[in-house]
């Protein structure tokens, strides 16, 4: 009979008695979906509270990756320029470091050391550092790349800051994916 169920009003919104017993395995139904849901949710919060510092700083990094590539993917290779081609195998564009992760570990998670990068110059050139440098200063001027290159602070983020960046890098990818056409 199409009318939503309410336990108060069983009889009174069903027009026999088999179209009641279905709205009631409906309203059931529903209850038991949700309790799955609820139920997924708890376990995904149990195990996310579980994780280890770098299972999280792992997770943030794949989220800031996928961030900087859509962030990037229409500029070209910070490096040489060349534009990247979305039908690439493996994809064309890699989130390169300025200063590497093993030199640099408290950057990391800098926004200012990383950028799109093409395949060729992270993987084979070794991430071209001259051509970086040449196009980072392009990109956000002598100051701020002194002041990345001079940078020596160390950095230790707690698992509360981890899954905060986590959850903004997500987003904001998520925000880009939308925004693209």
């Amino acid at each position: 009979c199409g009318q939503e169920f309410t336990p108060t009003r069983a009889m009174q919104c069903a027009c026999s008695i088999p179209c009641s017993i279905a709205m009631v395995a409906k309203a059931n139904a529903k209850k038991a979906a949700r309790a799955a849901l609820d139920d997924r949710k708890a376990t995904r919060a149990a195990l996310d509270a579980i994780k280890t510092r770098p299972q999280l700083e792992k997770e943030v990094e794949q989220e800031m990756n996928r961030y900087v590539r859509m962030r990037d993917f229409g500029r070209g290779c910070i490096s040489c320029g060349r534009p990247f081609s979305p039908g690439a195998i493996g994809g064309s564009c890699d989130a390169g470091h300025y200063r590497s992760k093993g030199s640099a570990k408290h950057l990391r998670f800098d926004p200012r050391n990383l950028h799109g990068q093409c395949k060729h110059c992270n993987d084979y050139l070794g991430g071209n550092p001259t051509g970086y440098r040449v196009g980072l200063i392009a990109k956000i001027g002598i100051k701020d790349v002194e002041a990345l290159e001079c940078d020596q602070d160390p950095r230790k983020h707690s698992k509360d800051e981890l899954r905060a960046m986590r959850a903004h890098y997500r987003s904001a990818a998520r925000a880009l994916e939308k925004a693209s056409p």
